[in-house]
C-alpha cells in the first residue's frame, strides 16, 4: 500500500470515529477547518510555492 493511500485510509478511520464522538457537524467542522487553518496561517512565499508544486511533488 502506498504512503498516500496509508493517510487517506487514516484519515477515513479519524474522520467516523470524530463523527462518533462529537456528532456529523461538528466533526465534520473540525476535518475542513484543521487543513483550512493550517493553510492559512503558512507564510505568502509559502502559499506561492504549495500552489506551484503538483500533488505528486508533495510526497517527495
Amino acid at each position: 500500500m502506498s504512503n498516500g493511500a496509508k493517510v487517506a485510509v487514516g484519515g477515513v478511520v479519524v474522520g467516523v470515529a470524530l463523527m462518533m464522538m462529537i456528532g456529523f457537524w461538528p466533526g465534520l467542522l473540525v476535518m475542513v477547518g484543521v487543513p483550512v487553518a493550517a493553510y492559512l496561517m503558512l507564510d505568502k512565499t509559502q502559499r506561492r510555492r504549495l500552489q506551484r508544486i503538483t500533488r505528486k511533488e508533495l510526497g517527495r
